[in-house]
């Protein structure tokens, strides 16, 4: 996934109301970008770190830029503009990169399932498939070691969804909750069991349930990002 036009650089001041970041530009003035994040975005947002925006060239727009991409302390590029996981998601796959999905299968999105009225990111079927529901989750919260974490805080959408992969396989489909890593310093995932523990449990009971967990790691620069490799999950 490239990003065209390039994107820009700024400092970013602050990040507020979810939806705004206060950012100062390279010949010192400042202006506000579109969030388009609506997490607790941890370790994403510290003032003084260095962004990335694209400009939509839409005037029409209130802030016609979106902030993409962050610098943290410790030099490790992160996404931040989550719209794009399912994306990457399914450039992941097309690329062969999860062995375990088929790289030619037909690929649609938020089709409406489950008994919880739920929309899956992505469909995969095919005239020797069995239906497979993949569920994306964004992660960018790092912490030691190049240890990642999902969620940054406690989700009952997430817990929703992870009901209804179990619901999937217990209905005969192929069900999978994919972690998007969105995040150059983390090199493995796992549940957040310190922020929100019943998204843990329900992790485990899902794989004792026949859902299937991966993680796929991303390149991040300026200039795009590319899904890149496979990752350990740790439950």
């Amino acid at each position: 996934m490239k990003f065209s036009p390039p994107l820009q650089s700024a400092t970013l001041i602050k990040r507020y109301k979810r939806f705004l970041a206060d950012v100062r530009l390279e010949d010192g003035s400042e202006t506000t970008l579109h969030c388009p994040n609506t997490g607790a975005m941890t370790g994403c947002a510290e003032p003084g770190w260095r962004v990335w925006y694209s400009d939509s060239g839409n005037p029409k727009r209130k802030y016609p830029c979106t902030w993409e991409l962050v610098e943290n302390d410790q030099g490790h590029r992160i996404s931040v503009n989550t719209g794009r996981a399912n994306a990457l998601a399914e450039a992941g796959i097309r690329a062969g990169l999860l062995p375990s999905l088929a790289a030619d299968a037909e690929i649609r999105r938020e089709v409406k399932y489950g008994s919880e009225n739920s929309r899956i990111d992505l469909l995969l079927t095919g005239n020797d498939l069995i239906s497979c529901y993949i569920e994306v989750k964004n992660v960018t919260l790092l912490g030691d070691q190049g240890q990642g974490h999902f969620p940054d805080a406690v989700t009952t959408r997430g817990q929703k969804h992870l009901r209804e992969l179990m619901e999937m396989v217990q209905q005969g489909h192929r069900a999978v909750l994919l972690f998007m890593v969105a995040h150059t310093g983390i090199e493995r995932v796992s549940p957040a069991q310190h922020i929100d523990p019943e998204y843990a449990r329900l992790c485990r009971e899902a794989v004792a349930a026949g859902v299937e967990i991966l993680a796929l790691g991303c390149d991040i620069d300026e200039t795009g990002i590319r899904p890149s490799r496979p990752l350990n999950v740790n439950l």
